[in-house]
Formats: C-alpha cells, structure tokens, sequence
C-alpha cells in the first residue's frame, strides 16, 4: 500500500546545500514515476526535530500522519497493516508498533514479518515511566490538536504522547509487530540522541511541564524524574561498556 503523499523536509542541513540537493533530485526523479505527490519544505533556519516535522505536518491532507526520520526505515508493509487497523478503530487517536535495529546489510524487502500479533492499549501511567513508542513506528490522525513543542529539540516526541494522554480524551496503542527499523542504537552514537544528559534532561522538563500543567501531581513528579535518573545512569554504563568493548577490538 502506498502513501497518499510524501513530504520531504530539509531542516537548513549544514553541508553546503548538498542535502537540499540530493532532495530535489530525488523529487524529480521520482514525480515522473509515481503518481504520489512528493512536496519538498526547505527550512531557511534549524528548527530541530519539532519545527521540521510540524512544518510537514502543518501542510499534510491525507487522513493520517506518520514520521520517518532518516537514520530509519518501514517495513514494506507498514503502512497497509496500520492505516488499516486505525481505520478500523475510529477511537485510536495514535497508534505505534515494535521496531528493531538493524546492521543496513539486510534488504529491509526480505526481513521477516510475523503474520500474528496482538495490539495494546497504552497508560498514561505506564507511559510516564517508559516511552515504548519510537517515533518512526507513530500513525497518527492529522486533525489531532496537537503538535511537537516548538524549540524542543531532545525528547519533544516523548512530551507530545504525554500530552495526548494527559488530555484525557486520547487514546494510544500499540501494534505487537516489528514495522520499522533503526540503523543504530536508540543512544549512545551520533545525532541528537547521542548526548545522553541532554536527552535526560529533555525527558526531566517533559516531566515538569506535565506538572507545571497540573497533568500531575507533586509525587508523581519526583517518582516519575527519580526513575528516569536512575535510568540515566543505566544507560551511562551501557555506553560506557560499549565503548570499552570497541575499544579491545580496535
């Protein structure tokens, strides 16, 4: 199943235009041989992931909305297997599925795909002390009242499921199918999620806003930031392990 449209956005990247570039190249090679209507934004300024993304979003017609990054990629069949089981549950406002991580050296057409899999109704609870929805695996509906914080640039996808849950009135799910993949670790290597105490600190103020908010209360405040420290303080060790082990192999 195809999409409806595809947007590119190209968020001012710092390499001489060659980004921009290659986009536009893209775009014409692939208008003439596809009916799907491929837009192309050129951000004039870095907005981070927030502005790049609701820029795209701002513009979109089709019903739903899903993001890719591009240090990511979909199952062939992500889209048909979502779009069909959100058109079939009127009450979801945002559903998301597993993902994995993968070397780059398997064609993504031939990874297997589990015909079975059962699909969850996700807490606002469980949410606050774990965020199990990557935003490349995220479908949501367009016209949902919401968009990713402007000037947020660590964590503003993790605030943006808080919030729709926090409302009261928005309802998450996720699909127990792997239909999205990331070419590397979820931290610890480069991009925006490498630096890990700027990520916890993006974590920390989704948090206090929620609180600052009334979306919760006092207690829930510094249980919910005293769990994401100590999971900080995993993930330092994970990386630091990680980089002994290359370390001996080099």
């Amino acid at each position: 199943m195809a999409p409806a449209e595809i947007i590119l956005v190209d968020d001012a990247s710092n390499d001489g235009g060659a980004t921009l570039s290659c986009l536009r190249r893209l775009v014409d090679q692939f208008s003439g041989m596809t009916e799907i209507p491929i837009r192309l934004i050129a951000l004039q300024d870095n907005s981070g992931p927030s502005g790049a993304r609701n820029s795209a979003w701002d513009i979109a017609i089709a019903e739903f909305v899903a993001f890719l990054d591009a240090d990511d990629a979909w199952h062939p069949k992500k889209i048909e297997i979502q779009y069909s089981w959100m058109q079939a549950h009127p009450e979801a406002t945002l559903s998301g599925h597993r993902s994995d991580q993968i070397n780059g050296l398997m064609p993504i057409q031939k990874l297997p795909l589990d015909g079975t899999w059962h699909v969850k109704k996700y807490g606002f609870r469980s949410m606050l002390f774990k965020n199990s929805l990557a935003t490349r695996t995220v479908m949501m509906r367009r016209d949902t009242p919401f968009r990713f914080a402007d000037g947020k640039r660590y964590s503003e996808d993790y605030f943006l499921w808080l919030q729709l849950m926090a409302s009261g009135e928005r309802q998450i799910f996720i699909i127990g199918a792997v239909l999205a993949y990331s070419f590397k670790s979820s931290y610890g290597e480069n991009g925006l999620s490498g630096d890990l105490w700027c990520m916890e600190c993006g974590e920390l103020d989704n948090f206090y806003r929620l609180y600052k908010d009334k979306d919760i209360g006092w207690c829930m405040y510094l249980a919910v930031s005293a769990f994401s420290l100590l999971k900080y303080l995993k993930r330092v060790a994970i990386v630091a392990c990680r980089y002994n082990i290359s370390l001996r192999l080099l």
